[in-house]
């Protein structure tokens, strides 16, 4: 791996020339480029006159710092970055046609984004969230966006819900308080959304509080797909392994550390030259393992609040990602890189998860809103491709390069060139052929089962008791006590331990379990009574009442080229995996 005294691989040179020039070798200059002899002198008529329009340097000042700002990201907007390298360690290239899995040492720059997720951009780095973890490969077919979180599962399936739910990890809108001051609001949406349960869980779990960024796993969330040269392909998990453990920070202790924490920690690190790296890890498996995977254990896999047994689905190394450079400056490189899931390459496609299928034009619509219309001819966005790159995209605001003279459409006259396909979509992607629904998905007891495993098999005694009282302290300032009965009673189809030891921490009791609740966001699969089986009482769609709950079902993968056998593989791997990979 490179030292940080090497350059920024990630950054094109030009940038670079630029912000590495030491100051004393500068003039300064208005931004026209002329010099100015000093930044604080004005233009007056006379000594105590008022001040002179034509005062371009003065005008031009203070226009552009009225205008510093860009809109912070509506989610993750408080966030961390640095520049780094990848490097293949076992090649993919049996499941994978991606150039950048392709071979042994292979390496692809590539920069990084860590966040959190509700707060501002000023908030604490030491809040109870999520943490944003999302890459920029940049591979030279074009950039690989990979825009995960530092938990394997979310807070929901239905794309729709994700603005409401954001909403009500924002401020209040009468009070103007966030859920640290008043979480009636947040216990209200999960209280009525409770597919929500497992991420609940793991955000008031002890991976609620990451000691910073270094020390943290990243995943994917989605199903994606891989494709290899013969067409085949699987669908894929992937997995960002922390080399450094994960650790975290109580509740309690969290008021010990600065609000910039992690930031602190990543920078300084960098800075000292004690690099972080992650392990680059996929799981897959065939369509076929998918279907069988719902029809007997009703885990499905276009549904990110459902995870896949690593027993079932080991992990494979891939390679391993190291951070080695600090952004130069914090504004240019981190607050204007971003990131859109729907950046893919040769070889990666999209799944059918609904929620990822929403993001796949959110993101880019947010960039081109927050940062413009032409934000990906930013240095830190740009692409760097072994071929120069063209496109008939021209015009719009700040548009530094416009392809010259090339003309603007497909002309005969000076032709563009193109790169024959690697491979067809047509065999990647199921027949969806069939009437328009109106679909929402249903609470079923499987939803229950991996909230279950994670309390019963993996959180110790101290670590549930943890989450006991994280769970119970944030709950004191609920104005509602209907919306924490109701909570309580989601908690008790996981367990009713953690009902019964909720009810003694709040003084609460909760309703026995969700049979007989009716959901204003969900339609409820445990129902005993039809009027509470469908959402806020609304007619159900045709749909409603099958097994499917946007599972696949043997019909979903007819006539596509899913791979053969096991994962497609004749290497010995069970499932196409090595087993060489076992994370905590």
């Amino acid at each position: 791996m490179p030292s940080s005294d090497s350059p920024i691989r990630a950054l094109p040179k030009e940038y670079l020339d630029d912000a590495t020039v030491p100051a004393p070798d500068t003039i300064y200059t208005a931004s026209n480029g002329t010099p100015v002899p000093h930044p604080y002198e004005t233009q007056r008529a006379g000594e105590n006159g008022p001040l002179l329009l034509q005062d371009f340097h003065l005008i031009d000042l203070l226009s552009h710092f009225d205008r510093e700002r860009i809109p912070e990201r509506v989610v993750h907007a408080k966030g961390s970055g640095a520049h780094g390298i990848f490097k293949v360690t076992k090649p993919l290239d049996d499941l994978c046609l991606a150039d950048m899995f392709s071979t042994e040492g292979k390496e692809t720059p590539l920069t990084v984004r860590f966040s959190t997720v509700g707060g501002e951009s000023g908030s604490h780095d030491c809040a109870r969230d999520p943490r944003g973890f999302s890459v920029k490969f940049k591979t030279e077919e074009g950039n690989w966006d990979v825009v995960a979180n530092n938990t394997p599962v979310f807070f929901l399936r239905d794309p729709a819900k994700f603005p409401h739910f954001i909403h009500t990890q924002k401020r209040d809108p009468a009070t103007h308080l966030t859920h640290a001051d008043d979480s009636t609001m947040f216990w209200d949406y999960l209280s009525q959304n409770p597919e929500s349960i497992h991420q609940v869980m793991i955000l008031m779990g002890d991976r609620g509080i990451p000691k910073g960024y270094r020390k943290m796993h990243g995943y994917y969330g989605h199903t994606l797909k891989l494709i290899n040269k013969s067409g085949e392909w699987v669908y894929a998990q992937f997995h960002f392994i922390s080399d450094q453990g994960t650790d975290f920070i109580t509740q309690e202790d969290s008021n010990n550390y600065g609000p910039d924490f992690a930031q602190k920690d990543l920078y300084g690190a960098i800075d000292s030259g004690d690099f972080p790296s992650w392990k680059l890890c996929v799981q897959t498996m065939t369509p076929k393992e998918a279907e069988t995977l719902f029809e007997e254990q009703k885990i499905n896999v276009l549904d990110m609040t459902h995870v896949w047994p690593h027993k079932q689905f080991p992990l494979r190394e891939i390679g391993t990602m190291e951070l080695n450079h600090n952004a130069i400056n914090y504004f240019a490189e981190v607050e204007q890189a971003a990131y859109n899931p729907s950046h893919m390459v040769p070889g990666i496609e999209p799944s059918a998860d609904p929620v990822l299928q929403s993001r796949l034009f959110s993101y880019a619509d947010t960039h081109r809103h927050r940062v413009g219309v032409n934000y990906q001819q930013l240095p830190v966005n740009q692409a760097k491709t072994k071929y120069h790159k063209s496109s008939f995209q021209r015009d719009g605001g700040m548009a530094f390069y416009n392809h010259g003279q090339a003309p603007n459409y497909l002309s005969s006259i000076a032709p563009i060139s193109f790169k024959p396909r690697v491979m067809d979509v047509d065999k990647t992607h199921g027949e969806f052929v069939g009437r328009a629904v109106a679909f929402l998905s249903e609470i079923r007891p499987e939803d229950f089962n991996a909230p279950r495993a994670l309390w019963e098999k993996v959180y110790s005694e101290d670590a549930k008791e943890r989450m006991i009282k994280n769970i119970s302290g944030h709950m004191e300032t609920c104005r509602e006590k209907e919306i924490l009965k109701r909570q309580i009673a989601i908690f008790r189809e996981v367990s009713p331990e953690i009902a019964t030891r909720l009810e003694k921490a709040t003084g609460i009791k909760g309703y026995p379990g969700i049979a007989d609740m009716h959901f204003n966001g969900t339609h409820n699969g445990m129902a005993k009574s039809e009027k509470n089986r469908t959402a806020n009482g609304i007619k159900p769609s045709l749909y409603f009442g099958t097994n499917q709950n946007g599972g696949p079902v043997p019909t979903t993968h007819a006539g596509i080229n899913g791979a053969k056998g096991m994962n497609g593989h004749s290497n010995g791997h069970a499932n196409g995996h090595s087993n060489d990979v076992n994370p905590k």
